[in-house]
């Protein structure tokens, strides 16, 4: 690293506004760097790791669930703990947003570590044609613990950045995609092989319990609570919950999170339905994950010279466009064009939603809360997306325009609703870098 010695600052403007008039009144300097600010960000990469991994491997539980220890129950049923868990890591952040805010970062972090952890391992211990011990296991318990550990685990970065925080939320990102890559991978193996479920679980626990520990001992927070500054004043909830810019934007990013994740969801099964090679079976979502890798680093690079909204919209937009392209991934060529495009363009719009919810806070204090509300409109999205898209494929049939065009529209809206509140907040703030 060159110049190691010299630390860059970049400095940010503290606000405090009544309605409509914002007033500087403090200024807080970040680092952009040093030791402590990058290990913070690997020990953030090592949550969102595990944590996605968790997400994104369901699909090899739903399928072991339902050929061996839940063979009893419908498809429909056992998604509903996947989609509990994500509902859970999203919804979770509404709440530990506020926290963090508060400054209660340690307590969150151990929190949510420990909630994870006694899931994990107990998911180990249930028993087949038990569903309600999956649920409780997997569904709630892991979610819970994700959702405690999630947003301030993306928030405790903008204690150290400002010019550069859409490339670190980027970076800390990409252990979503490694993640939701090496899962799903490794618990197949797993899982088809003689160590079997339990012990496969168990594996699969201890590593997130390494990867933890380790998160526990480097991330740490920089800037004083508003609880402990005596100048301080408490969150606005009120004026954020009145800020019509930021609720339309709020609407636009969560419709876009809800059809956006219907191609991660179907997409092994379109591949099995349309006869495509067994690699691409297998496959086709770790390679739609890979491919987001790139896409939560390039465009938040970006979005640090031309601003996240700005980056925001047209990856959202082009996102919504490639999805009717599902549709003609009917080939070996096709499939894997699709899995790599909207693999980097999906996993654009995950990685620049905080940025852009973040870019409408007047203060520090509020970042944490603003992507707390982000994250929690989102997970009712997340939550309702999959079954809704699932009753209208139309099973046995398969009718897949139905979900296609349904999720293809739900996120070019989202792209719309985000470009109004756009041109809102250029009148707010009086310039095109938003």
């Amino acid at each position: 690293m060159a110049s190691a010695q010299k630390v860059e600052e970049s400095t940010a403007t503290t606000e405090s506004h009544d309605s409509s008039n914002v007033v500087p009144t403090e200024t807080i300097t970040f680092p952009e760097g040093g030791f402590q600010a990058w290990v913070t960000v690997m020990g953030g990469w090592m949550v969102l790791f595990i944590s996605f991994g968790a997400i994104q491997s369901f699909g090899v539980y739903q399928d072991y669930y339902s050929r061996v220890s839940l063979s009893e129950e419908s498809p429909s049923r056992i998604s509903w703990i996947g989609s509990v868990q994500i509902f859970f890591l999203f919804a979770g952040g509404v709440f530990s947003g506020k926290l963090f805010d508060d400054g209660y970062f340690r307590e969150l972090i151990l929190a949510g570590t420990f909630i994870y952890l006694v899931s994990s391992f107990m998911l180990s211990l249930a028993i087949p044609h038990h569903y309600y011990q999956n649920f409780l296991a997997q569904g709630v318990g892991m979610g819970i613990g994700m959702g405690i550990l999630f947003l301030p685990t993306l928030s405790v970065t903008a204690h150290y950045f400002k010019r550069r925080r859409g490339l670190v939320m980027g970076i800390l990102l990409t252990g979503s995609s490694v993640g939701a890559v090496v899962y799903p991978i490794m618990i197949n193996h797993l899982f088809s092989s003689s160590v079997g479920f339990a012990w496969g679980v168990r594996i699969v626990s201890f590593l997130d319990l390494a990867f933890l520990i380790i998160a526990n001992l480097t991330m740490k927070t920089r800037l004083p609570p508003a609880r402990k500054d005596p100048n301080s004043k408490p969150v606005n909830l009120r004026g954020i919950l009145t800020d019509i810019r930021f609720l339309i934007a709020l609407f636009g990013i969560t419709l876009g999170f809800w059809g956006v994740f219907v191609p991660f969801f179907y997409i092994q099964t379109f591949a099995v339905r349309h006869n495509l090679p067994e690699f691409l079976q297998t496959y086709a979502l770790s390679i739609l994950n890979a491919a987001g890798f790139f896409g939560r680093v390039v465009p938040v690079f970006i979005s640090d010279m031309y601003g996240p909204f700005n980056v925001m919209i047209p990856v959202t937009l082009i996102a919504g466009c490639l999805i009717f392209a599902f549709l003609g991934a009917t080939s070996v060529g096709g499939m894997l064009a699709f899995t790599i495009i909207y693999g980097f363009f999906s996993g654009g719009v995950l990685a620049l939603a905080p940025p852009t919810a973040a870019s409408f806070s007047r203060d520090i204090s509020e970042v944490g809360t603003r992507i707390g509300l982000m994250t929690f409109a989102c997970s009712f999205g997340l939550l309702v997306g999959n079954p809704i898209s699932g009753a209208i494929l139309h099973p046995p049939q398969y009718i897949w325009s139905n979900p296609v065009i349904f999720s293809a529209v739900i996120v070019i809206s989202g792209a719309l609703f985000l470009g109004i509140a756009r041109q809102t907040q250029v009148k707010r703030k009086g310039t095109n870098y938003l």
